[in-house]
């Protein structure tokens, strides 16, 4: 059975429970949202999702 979760999802999950358990401060969350628009227009945005993919790939490739 294989599972499929957008890196949207999984990231918005993990603020999430950042934010309830650990004590992350929303603005923190925010800082981090705009951090992450930012590097999606610069010119790292590329090599930022190469590596994603990257990792992605690797982490589906392992058999359990």
């Amino acid at each position: 059975m294989a599972l499929s979760i957008s890196a949207v999802v999984l990231f918005a999950i993990i603020v999430f429970i950042l934010i309830k358990k650990s004590g992350l401060k929303a603005g923190h969350a925010v800082v981090c949202v705009l951090l992450g628009f930012y590097l999606a227009s610069s010119s790292i945005a590329p090599t930022i999702q190469q590596l994603t993919t990257n990792v992605a790939d690797m982490v589906g490739g392992i058999k359990f």
